[in-house]
């Protein structure tokens, strides 16, 4: 007769570790309770466990501290670490530090029983083929701009933290602002390739006619203003990673160039006949859907699946609202301490208004509309009016009498506490910005998070309004 599973559940916080050890009988195993590690500990060494499930944050010792005991002492046994605030450091630093697997609160039923089979399973096979694990390194420097505890992210993070140890190339997709980018950058520094160079680049950003220059370096003489040779992007790139950002707007011609560089491994300079050994990851990130692209024949099927050997997705920020006062609050802080001030709050009104909001712009949009509100922010709350949420929003705002959309409805009026209207808010910090860029509107506009032409645009209406 098989031996019934037993789970140890380790959490300080009563209600939560009930919860999970009650989720664990109704999945039909026996669960221990500890609220400490100590305790955890003693538990462990005077009876047998096949999983060990333990909240991250605790006391004075915490669910890392338990792993790497559990690790010392049977590191055959399958840690699964839980928290209410995940971050890719967490996420990274439980899968270097030896955990099976890694979970957000509140924990569910479902999710939790297809883990518990996978842990058994592979429990039950390391001890039949006595292939025990070794510990792994520390947990890597955070990273708090990706930072989040919703399950999608969650899911990215796992990703993140597994294809780091290999050597596969990796596509990351995602809409602007998402922070691929930021991946390319953990993948890098978590990888066995960390002290050597990583080379960055927006294939979007380099004209046609120098692109196979960029990227692959060229001889002096090879073309009219080549009157030095210059080393490209992937011999720069040598021994470490090279992040190949909107490569789904990679030139035809030389996406076949680019296609033989990571086939063969080297690379041939404009002008030059010698063939140069180059030893790099290659990284690449789209916010285009490369698939149909390869299908209307403008992206190449051969190259498509040489980059996406691994691919992680990193959703918009609209798909992961839980994330937003987690995001928005670091924001604060960082810019609060940056100036130097009081780090401002979040109202509730503000608050439910950036929740709302679709943000096109993603992370970086959020980023931008929190170091605004840290700037104009003068008594410690941030309100509905100083977040200007977007264009879009902003000329509606502006215009509309349904201002409740953007929650401008909460502001008190005019004539009963003196604030301003959202509007003439607005044209002041526009005018703010504007002299402070010495009337430079392309300046003002990015300080603004607005496009050139809408700043142009609402600048010509005050001027010559209807």
């Amino acid at each position: 007769m098989e031996e019934e599973t037993r789970v140890l559940v380790v959490d300080d916080h009563g209600p939560a570790r009930h919860t999970i050890a009650n989720l664990v009988r109704r999945h039909g195993h026996s669960a221990v309770e500890c609220d400490n590690v100590e305790d955890a500990f003693r538990a462990f060494d005077a009876d047998r466990f096949d999983v060990v499930l333990s909240d991250v944050k605790m006391g004075v010792l915490g669910g890392f501290d338990l792993l790497r005991g559990i690790r010392k002492r049977a590191p055959h046994v399958p840690v699964v670490l839980i928290t209410g605030q995940a971050s890719v450091s967490d996420a990274m630093g439980a899968m270097d530090a030896g955990a099976f697997d890694y979970l957000s609160k509140p924990v569910e039923y479902v999710p939790l029983g297809q883990l518990l089979r996978r842990a058994i399973e592979h429990h039950r096979m390391v001890l039949r083929e006595q292939e025990l694990d070794e510990p792994g390194e520390a947990p890597p420097p955070e990273l708090p701009s990706i930072i989040g505890k919703s399950r999608v992210m969650l899911a990215a993070f796992k990703r993140v933290a597994k294809a780091a140890r290999g050597d596969a190339n990796v596509l990351i997709l995602g809409e602007n602002g998402t922070g691929k980018e930021m991946v390319a950058r953990a993948l890098h520094r978590n990888s066995d390739r960390a002290d050597k160079p990583f080379v960055a680049v927006n294939v979007a950003a380099i004209a046609a006619g120098v692109a196979e220059s960029e990227l692959f370096g060229h001889r002096r003489g090879a073309f009219t203003d080549a009157r030095e040779s210059r080393t490209g992007l992937f011999e720069q790139a040598h021994g470490g990673t090279l992040f190949l950002d909107e490569i789904g707007d990679l030139d035809m011609g030389l996406q076949v160039k680019l296609l033989r560089a990571i086939q063969e491994r080297t690379i041939k300079p404009v002008g030059g006949n010698e063939e140069i050994e180059v030893d790099i990851r290659l990284v690449s990130a789209t916010n285009r859907d490369l698939l149909r692209r390869v299908h209307e024949g403008r992206f190449r099927e051969d190259l498509y699946y040489r980059i996406n050997v691994v691919s992680i997705s990193l959703p918009p920020l609209r798909e992961r609202v839980e994330d937003i006062p987690q995001l928005a609050s670091y924001f604060l802080a960082r810019f609060g301490a940056k100036s130097g001030r009081r780090i401002p709050r979040l109202t509730d009104e503000a608050l439910h208004a950036l929740e709302r909001y679709r943000w096109p712009g993603n992370v970086r949009e959020l980023e931008n509309v929190m170091q605004r509100s840290v700037q104009f922010c003068t008594d410690g709350l941030v309100t509905p009016d100083l977040l200007m949420l977007g264009e879009d929003e902003l000329l509606a705002a502006v215009t509309s009498e349904n201002v409740d959309e953007i929650g401008a409805a909460h502001l008190p009026a005019v004539g009963s506490h003196g604030f301003l209207p959202l509007r003439d808010k607005m044209e002041l910090y526009m005018d703010e910005v504007i002299e402070a860029t010495g009337g430079n509107l392309t300046q003002a506009a990015k300080i603004l998070g607005v496009a050139r032409r809408t700043l142009q645009r609402l600048s010509a209406r005050r001027k010559h309004p209807a």
